[in-house]
């Protein structure tokens, strides 16, 4: 398994390798996932949950777009029989993919796409698939996280939507701290994901002070980390918000601290841009946790499954105020969350496709 981070790093691609690596290994696959360390200080080496991590160095150290020549040698003589690349933002994945082509390895590639707060790299992504376009279309196996992902690679590949196998991403009740939650509200609000303006935190923070003509003693937590947190709080503070809303973040080690907030919250919101099949969307609804999201991409359809409340991308604040408070009193999972797709699910759509593939 080929991906330009995993953990200790945080994100939806790096859960999701963290979580289907541990159970495909528990199936009985001798696993091994490649990956970069631009920091230098990860141990080249660690074995975790019966699978092997080899870290290897990558340049440039002060981009997202690295390469690293290392991993494609690592790749070239490892003696795989299947090679599963994870995502397409970076550099790493066609290599990745031409490296396995040349070694007439079988290979699959997940999308695993995602937003961006820069307005250069939305307006070139187009240029970008067609450039990885002939690679991607000659991996053995093309895998989406969504039917709207599915369908986008579908039109900008031009292949036949029925060569786009899709294998969602799980989900799982995070652990909870026994020393409880550090925030409190009525209602309690989180809005989760990486600290980027594409996130749409700055929309639930323009929504607070209509939601907090209704609800006075209402909290909005920011749960992240990021470049775009100088703005943020610039905003909550040109709003007077300072009593209502703080920010706050979590490393990988501290999940279980992440996990007594989420269930500690009325509701979550996720007003993004651009999402695929997001994780930390799925463990609030693995929680029984209403979750309020932008009607846009992948989310569209979590929507029209009735997992979440959807509110329109340009929706002014106090329509998603209403929305937010509107969730926060329905609780409509308070008698228990929805069947959800698992990562056990997930380990086992993806083993049958590397069994397939390798045949």
């Amino acid at each position: 398994m080929v991906t330009a981070r995993t953990v200790p790093f945080m994100g939806g691609i790096e859960t999701h390798v963290d979580q289907v690596a541990g159970r495909l290994a528990k199936r009985g696959l001798d696993l091994t996932v490649l990956t970069t360390d631009i920091t230098g200080k990860l141990p080249p080496t660690e074995e975790r949950d019966g699978f092997v991590i080899r870290r290897f160095p990558a340049w440039p150290k002060s981009k997202d777009y690295y390469v690293s020549p290392a991993l494609m040698r690592a790749l070239a003589n490892g003696g795989f029989d299947v090679v599963h690349v994870q995502g397409v933002h970076n550099a790493v994945p066609p290599l990745a993919l031409a490296t396995a082509e040349h070694r007439r390895i079988p290979s699959l590639i997940t999308f695993h796409t995602g937003g961006s707060s820069s307005s250069f790299r939305n307006a070139i992504r187009g240029v970008q698939w067609r450039v990885e376009g002939p690679v991607l279309r000659r991996a053995t196996r093309l895998i989406a996280v969504c039917e709207f992902e599915a369908d986008l690679f579908s039109r900008a590949l031009g292949v036949d939507r029925s060569k786009i196998s899709v294998v969602r991403n799980g989900s799982e009740r995070l652990p909870v701290s026994d020393r409880g939650p550090q925030e409190s509200g009525t209602p309690l609000i989180l809005s989760i994901g990486r600290l980027e303006r594409y996130k749409g935190h700055h929309r639930a923070i323009d929504a607070m002070p209509y939601v907090l003509n209704s609800a006075p003693s209402a909290r909005l937590v920011i749960v992240g980390s990021g470049p775009y947190e100088p703005e943020l709080r610039k905003q909550v503070a040109d709003l007077g918000l300072g009593d209502s809303v703080s920010l706050v973040s979590y490393g990988p080690s501290e999940r279980d601290l992440m996990g007594a907030l989420v269930r500690s919250a009325d509701v979550v919101v996720l007003l993004s841009e651009y999402e695929a099949h997001p994780v930390a969307v799925m463990e609030a609804v693995a929680e029984g946790i209403d979750v309020v999201v932008s009607a846009t991409s992948g989310l569209t359809e979590l929507g029209r499954d009735g997992i979440v409340t959807t509110v329109d991308l340009d929706a002014p604040p106090g329509k998603v105020a209403d929305a937010l408070l509107e969730a926060a009193q329905a609780r409509r999972w308070a008698a228990g969350p929805p069947a959800l797709h698992t990562w056990d699910d997930c380990a086992d759509e993806l083993a049958a496709l590397y069994r397939e593939v390798a045949a």
